[in-house]
């Protein structure tokens, strides 16, 4: 039995069957940020996953996160509506990635960034799938290169 194992006695039956996680099913019992809402989907705690965390954010209108990094997580992004923008500091300059329904970004370990929705009226919505089953997030008072 691994350490992961004894936090949750039925990993060994969560691990031997498919999981089906309606959307209605989302868990919200995640960490939150003002204006933006976190909920799982596929999780170490909700189907017994060890190496992959996924679910969605809902970003309200004209909202910014905190300048921050993920530590060691990779974080993958899908925007599903709205029109998010992401921004990091390239070692020069910043740099403002502007999306659409349908694009991908890629957040590598440590790259210190923000997420922002400049929209005044339409909220934003992006699947994120990351490598680690913590969310964690370190706040920075300004994005720099590291």
């Amino acid at each position: 039995m691994t350490g992961h194992d004894a936090f949750h006695p039925d990993l060994p039956s969560l691990r031997s069957r498919l999981h089906h996680v309606r959307g209605e099913e989302l868990d919200g019992n995640t960490a939150q940020t003002e204006g933006m809402r976190r909920l799982a989907a596929v999780s170490g705690e909700r189907v017994g996953s060890e190496r992959i965390w996924m679910g969605e954010t809902h970003v309200a209108p004209d909202t910014a996160s905190d300048n921050h990094h993920h530590g060691e997580s990779e974080t993958a992004i899908y925007v599903v509506s709205g029109h998010p923008e992401f921004v990091f500091h390239d070692g020069d300059q910043e740099v403002r990635i502007k999306t659409a329904p349908g694009d991908y970004i890629f957040v590598p370990p440590y790259v210190p960034h923000r997420e922002e929705n400049p929209d005044p009226n339409e909220k934003a919505v992006v699947v994120i799938s990351r490598s680690t089953q913590e969310a964690i997030v370190v706040n920075l008072p300004e994005l720099y290169a590291l």
